[in-house]
């Protein structure tokens, strides 16, 4: 059972709770804040004009709001910005956000009673998904319309997804013994304002992207067995003179990953024997950049994860209301915390990084499907006829399209902005969309690495390497072929693409 409240979230406890089902628990330190916090506004809004308390929102600001009707207001806050459209969000990204808003409403900054808090937690705990959906957000007041949709279900409206099955609200929590929120000065605001869906989302992306590289880390080591590379360009000695982390640490995840391989050579025991008598080389002295440089490519990427990361998490950890009710200091301050361009620059950067991974992954297939290129394997790693048969030649159209779109939907989302709501958010972030494009590209990217994988499997059978290769990559090896056995015959591809993108998306993978 986790605590949430009594410590900062990292991107780990999200992993645990998400995608190993673990179950929190509110600190009580934390609760008992939650409840001073809101004692403190009800005092102290009792005889002030407080935005969003007894005014309007947004442009209407300006209308003062009676005491018999600010109930009503936050009410018809939620309903009037229940407003979405499109897909929905996928459950774990459903779940992520009701974590970061939980998060957010413990840290006490907010004012709303504790059964807000207490049944976001219930939610977590019993896999409660409110049906939030993709289009809504310009992530400039946060994500007020997904965020609607979730304090929808809090209040017993809407439709939520429990047990795979779309249900109205009021059922679900009728049968789980469930109440409604009480609404009583601002929950409504409190709920709706801020990052919490683009920030769910995104740390989601960020424990997708740390798997996704950690494949291609394996990927790239196994292409170098098979042309029997090289050790030189990840070595310790190379790569320690460029000063990078994230170089250094995809150098020493290949050596760690090749250091049993029978095929890896070294450079000192066939170039640099004294032999100078040969006049063309007939192998390559140096490989493709697509294996050679896979340090200095995927190095920048592991930097652009773990930056974002470190933003995300603070961004997670972080007050993210407006206005801020700080019981501490007896006052409330109003601005623009809600605002989401940490988030949505930091999205952006991981879907640049990621479609960098893979159009990585794309020219390593094309060297493989290319026999002019690696010179070792048949056209297409046609271990059938050539001519007859045709290998994984409609594959490689698939990974090609893929990386395109990929490459499209790279276009920063956070230097768009379009004025709306009056022109009283005059400048947003688009912080929700950059998070879902990202999504997409993180998606696109496990598909285009199966294709790739299948591809692998069928060069090592073709050139009889099984046991020579790595004791990572040839458990690598093993698990692929469980599920696309070796074939000669041309077979229907879609099905195992998908299978195989399911297997590389759902396991742990640790270098």
């Amino acid at each position: 059972m986790m605590k949430i409240g009594a410590k900062r979230l990292k991107s780990d406890d999200f992993y645990k709770i998400i995608f190993k089902s673990e179950k929190i628990e509110i600190d009580e330190k934390a609760l008992r804040k939650v409840k001073e916090s809101y004692l403190f506004l009800n005092e102290f809004s009792k005889d002030k004009i407080i935005y969003g308390i007894n005014t309007g929102f947004g442009p209407m600001a300006q209308y003062r709001i009676s005491d018999k009707d600010s109930v009503q207001l936050q009410y018809n806050l939620i309903r009037s910005h229940s407003a979405g459209s499109g897909e929905l969000l996928p459950e774990n990204c459903v779940k992520s956000a009701m974590i970061a808003r939980l998060n957010t409403l413990l840290q006490a900054y907010s004012g709303v009673n504790e059964t807000v808090v207490l049944l976001l937690r219930d939610f977590i705990n019993k896999d409660v998904f409110p049906n939030i959906y993709k289009h809504g957000g310009v992530g400039a007041s946060g994500d007020l319309v997904q965020l609607s949709h979730l304090a929808l279900a809090l209040i017993g409206e809407g439709k939520v997804k429990y047990k795979g099955e779309e249900r109205n609200t009021s059922d679900v929590l009728k049968e789980l013994n469930l109440k409604p929120i009480e609404v009583k000065i601002r929950e409504g605001l409190a709920l709706i304002n801020g990052t919490s869906v683009m920030n769910g989302i995104s740390l989601a992306n960020i424990i997708y992207s740390k798997k996704l590289l950690n494949w291609s880390v394996l990927i790239s080591s196994l292409i170098n067995e098979l042309v029997q590379t090289y050790d030189d360009h990840f070595s310790n000695e190379l790569n320690i003179v460029k000063m990078h982390t994230g170089q250094n640490e995809i150098a020493k995840m290949m050596r760690n990953t090749l250091k049993s391989s029978k095929l890896v050579k070294k450079r000192q025991d066939f170039l640099y024997t004294g032999n100078n008598e040969v006049k063309v080389f007939e192998e390559k002295v140096q490989e493709y950049y697509s294996l050679r440089c896979v340090p200095q490519i995927l190095g920048p990427i592991f930097d652009t994860i773990n930056n974002a990361e470190k933003v995300l998490i603070d961004e997670i950890n972080s007050v993210n209301d407006n206005p801020i009710i700080d019981a501490e200091n007896k006052n409330v301050f109003h601005g623009g915390n809600f605002h989401g361009e940490y988030v949505a620059l930091e999205a952006d950067k991981l879907k640049i990084a990621i479609t960098k991974l893979s159009m990585l992954a794309e020219r390593q297939l094309n060297f493989l499907m290319n026999d002019k290129l690696n010179k070792i394997l048949p056209s297409f790693v046609n271990l059938g006829t050539l001519g007859l048969n045709l290998g994984m030649q409609g594959a490689q159209f698939t990974a090609v399209s893929t990386v395109a779109e990929n490459q499209t939907l790279s276009n920063p989302m956070s230097v768009h902005s379009i004025p709306n709501n009056n022109d009283n958010q005059d400048i947003v972030s688009m912080g929700t969309n950059a998070s879902l494009l990202t999504q997409k590209v993180i998606h696109n990217s496990f598909e285009v690495l199966a294709i790739e994988l299948i591809t692998i499997v069928q060069a090592v059978d073709y050139l009889k390497f099984k046991d020579k290769l790595s004791n990572k990559t040839k458990e690598l090896y093993t698990s692929i072929r469980d599920i696309v056995p070796n074939f000669k015959d041309d077979t229907i591809k879609y099905e195992q693409i998908k299978e195989v993108t399911d297997f590389v998306k759902n396991s742990d993978i640790q270098l």
